[in-house]
């Protein structure tokens, strides 16, 4: 290749950072939108809440998809003998993800960066291998998943939604009750994030559990925050436990109960979708370096460090400058959230894309959490939706792929003809 080892680097990492920044600026929504629509949590503390967690999320558990993300969508070794084709149609499928990504955001449209991301490999492959070299497979597998957890995650907060019904707001002082599941609640939203971490995540970073192991240290560690969010909730002092008042007024109270909740729910998040979407940035990223430092095309390799922290601080910049736009979009247009309804589409959605990370599938969270939030209007009656803007997002899914395919076919011409002397 005519590029030096320096500039083809270079431009891996510039490439992987703007990816991470604009999934940061789009998908921000998927841990932080639920949080700040139901007014559980200020835009400032969601981006604190974000960066911590997004990061955490990102380095400890992100390594699973992004190998699936190099490795599981196209046949490298069909590039075992022109490495530099893998190195250049990596970088444009980088490039043009990042560049629709940030004309979705523009126009507040929350997208999937993993249909971004496989929609521009998937081009470059086709055009700079064949359509053989695709694992079609592996693909369908994936874009079943993008039906599948959308509905998943919708069933799980349609019945979480019934279950607060049920539980706390049909009783006669819900405000008690709230005060009593809450932190069962706190419990779950934890367990489940620890476990795929102590599980599945650590091996990354050198640190390999065996499975009763990790669930013991899961349940430690999720006990101990059901138990501070415990004292943390009678810590708020609530008039209404002792004196009677208004039914309105105890309503009040059982919001302000879920807020606390809201904190651990959109933390839970924020660590998923770290460790799922940090891979549409770093998987190319990781393969190109591949390339480079081996000269060849290795099937199996380990994910330095150093690209992992590269994917997760691009992410927590991009939340912080851009992702207020599409934060919007979710939090406050499908459905009339409170804090209440917030934790019951943030727990589900959670759940559903930890798990699926830990599994190494690349899920799409936008989906997963929009989905979360649908079923939170059913639960509410189907006129509590608003199908207008629901359908306009449906449309940005559907065209993601193809665009990124396109946009991706592009910058393969281009970054072929600067670095390998022709579109070949």
């Amino acid at each position: 290749m005519d590029a030096s080892f320096v500039v083809i680097l270079t431009m891996a990492i510039i490439a992987g950072l703007y990816m991470a920044w604009a999934i940061g600026a789009n998908d921000v929504a998927n841990s932080m939108g639920t949080s700040v629509g139901s007014g559980a949590i200020t835009v400032g503390g969601a981006i604190v809440i974000a960066a911590v967690f997004e990061f955490l999320g990102a380095f400890l558990a992100g390594g699973e998809v992004t190998s699936t993300i190099r490795e599981g969508i196209i046949d490298v070794e069909a590039l075992e003998h022109d490495p530099d084709l893998l190195v250049v149609g990596m970088l444009s499928a980088l490039f043009a993800a990042a560049v629709w990504l940030t004309v979705a955001s523009a126009f507040g449209w929350p997208v999937s960066t993993t249909h971004s991301i496989v929609g521009a490999i998937i081009g470059f492959a086709v055009v700079a291998i064949g359509i053989e070299a695709v694992h079609w497979w592996d693909v369908a597998a994936i874009a079943a998943s993008w039906v599948a957890t959308p509905v998943l995650a919708g069933v799980i907060s349609f019945l979480l939604v019934l279950s607060v019904q049920r539980l706390i707001f049909d009783k006669s002082d819900p405000a008690y009750f709230a005060c009593r599941y809450v932190p069962a609640y706190i419990f779950a939203s934890v367990f489940i994030t620890s476990a795929v971490t102590f599980v599945k995540g650590l091996k990354h970073v050198g640190l390999d559990l065996s499975m009763p192991i990790a669930l013991l240290y899961s349940l430690l560690v999720a006990s101990i925050v059901a138990v501070l969010g415990r004292l943390l909730v009678y810590r708020l002092g609530f008039p209404s436990l002792e004196f009677p008042t208004g039914r309105q007024s105890r309503f009040d109270d059982v919001e302000r109960v879920f807020g606390i909740l809201m904190i651990v729910t959109a933390s839970g998040m924020a660590f998923a979708h770290g460790s799922n979407d940090v891979a549409n940035a770093i998987g190319p990223v990781a393969a190109i370096v591949g390339v480079v430092s081996t000269g060849g095309v290795a099937a199996k390799s380990m994910i330095p460090v150093w690209v992992l922290l590269l994917g997760a601080g691009g992410i927590v910049v991009g939340l912080a400058t851009f992702g207020y736009r599409v934060m919007a979009t979710i939090g406050r247009r499908i459905t009339e959230l409170t804090p209440s309804r917030g934790f019951a589409a943030e727990l589900a959605a959670a759940s559903t894309v930890v798990v699926a990370s830990g599994t190494g599938l690349p899920v799409s969270t936008t989906q997963t959490l929009v989905g979360a939030v649908l079923g939170v209007g059913l639960a509410r009656g189907v006129g509590e939706l608003e199908f207008g803007v629901v359908r306009t997002i449906f449309v940005s899914w559907v065209v993601t792929l193809p665009v990124g395919a396109a946009i991706a076919v592009m910058f393969y011409f281009l970054l072929t003809a600067m670095f390998l002397g022709g579109a070949g």
